[in-house]
């Protein structure tokens, strides 16, 4: 359904009213798919003490205790806007490959439901180990993947080209963030004060800035594994953006859950596994909170996704996508949850983006094969997994 007709757009540095909720804007043409509970959550959070301005991306949907696809600013911070996922984020690689057949390469990527082993060459790619390991490597669930892609239509070859990108070049997109990390950072705050304010700001804030360096570093992991697993070398990233945090300054504290910076940095915008995804160049104002959005968004619950995907298609119908690209994924239910008619269409929500003056399209990229979790179809890859947990792996 069409969003609730915006507030007034606020000016997130002006000092709150007490009492008086924050101003609401969500950047969506009156044609996208956008849910009436999200716009709540939105209306919810603005009432919350010192909250000023609550910008909803294009790719706006519901979430655990707040939307997910919004920037919110405010004089007081909220943990629980920042969610248990703090830096997870979307990077891209440049990758160099001899020869690109998707089918084979799918069959070469590395188990990253694992951690690496110690003396795993794809630790070289870190400068440095960002404290403990465990979850280091890994990827996760839900809507977490690493895919294999390559850079389609250039709308922008200038920009493109300062990036070091062009038409046909394959790149490693990696969507992870601080794993469990993260979680225990919240779960520590909510036991204690629930969905309420940090009682220490300055404290958390070092907490969740060491859980936003280990999501990067994990990401660079990530693509250092599969890199080398398919023959090639670890690179840097030419993006590498998060979506879940928090920034402090001139006494505001501005929460973005789902959303990525849109102060002048690219971002990758996701799409789903069976469209392409864009690369943008952001340059949102104080009216969106400095921010835009970081991928289709939801358009189905996972149980709406599971049921109705059940219905229409098998699963090896899902290990091919509508672009001809190859899906690794060896949970059946993740692999009907993440099927691409779950999402928004991606199109619609950059048009959002460029209506609203938040971002220009850079270049798409087109999958190949997306990897959302280990296929492990041979007994012999499964006795691996087995042996690696027997000494101490999870």
């Amino acid at each position: 359904m069409p969003p609730a007709a915006p507030a007034t757009p606020g000016t997130p540095s002006a000092p709150a009213t007490p009492g008086t909720p924050g101003t609401v804007t969500v950047f969506a043409s009156p044609t996208s798919w956008i849910e009436s509970d999200a716009v709540d959550q939105c209306h919810q959070v603005a009432a919350l003490d010192g909250m000023l301005h609550v910008a909803g991306m294009p790719d706006l949907h519901p979430g655990k205790g707040a939307p997910i696809g919004a920037a919110m600013a405010s004089t007081v911070l909220y943990p629980l806007l920042v969610g248990s996922d703090i830096g997870c984020g979307i990077a891209v690689f440049p990758i160099a490959l001899k020869r690109v057949v998707p089918e084979r390469l799918a069959a070469r990527f590395p188990d990253l439901d694992l951690e690496p082993d110690a003396d795993d060459p794809a630790w070289d790619a870190l400068d440095e180990v960002p404290g403990h390991v465990e979850g280091l490597g890994t990827v996760g669930r839900g809507n977490h993947f690493v895919e294999l892609a390559q850079v389609g239509t250039v709308l922008e070859p200038d920009h493109a080209a300062r990036l070091g990108l062009a038409a046909g070049d394959v790149v490693l997109i990696v969507h992870s963030g601080s794993r469990g990390l993260g979680e225990q950072i919240l779960r520590a705050h909510t036991e204690v004060h629930g969905a309420g304010p940090a009682a220490d700001p300055a404290g958390y804030l070092a907490e969740h800035d060491h859980a936003v360096r280990w999501a990067s570093a994990n990401r660079r992991l990530i693509a250092a594994r599969v890199a080398l697993a398919l023959g090639a070398r670890p690179t840097e990233p030419v993006v590498d953006m998060c979506h879940n945090s928090v920034e402090y300054g001139g006494g505001v504290y501005l929460h973005r859950k789902g959303a990525a910076p849109g102060d002048g940095r690219d971002v990758l915008v996701a799409g789903t596994r069976g469209t392409p995804s864009y690369l943008v160049a952001a340059h949102a104002g104080p009216d969106a909170n400095h921010s835009v959005a970081h991928g289709a968004g939801r358009k189905m619950s996972r149980s709406d996704a599971l049921r109705r995907g059940r219905a229409k298609h098998t699963v090896e119908e899902l290990r091919r996508t509508p672009v001809g690209s190859f899906v690794v994924c060896g949970d059946r239910q993740l692999l009907f949850e993440e099927a691409p008619t779950a999402y928004k269409r991606i199109e619609q929500v950059i048009g959002d983006l460029v209506g609203h003056g938040l971002a220009t399209p850079v270049a798409t990229t087109v999958p190949l094969v997306t990897y959302k979790t280990a296929d492990l179809g041979s007994g012999e890859r499964r006795d691996r997994r087995e042996e690696r947990r027997k000494r101490g792996r999870r």
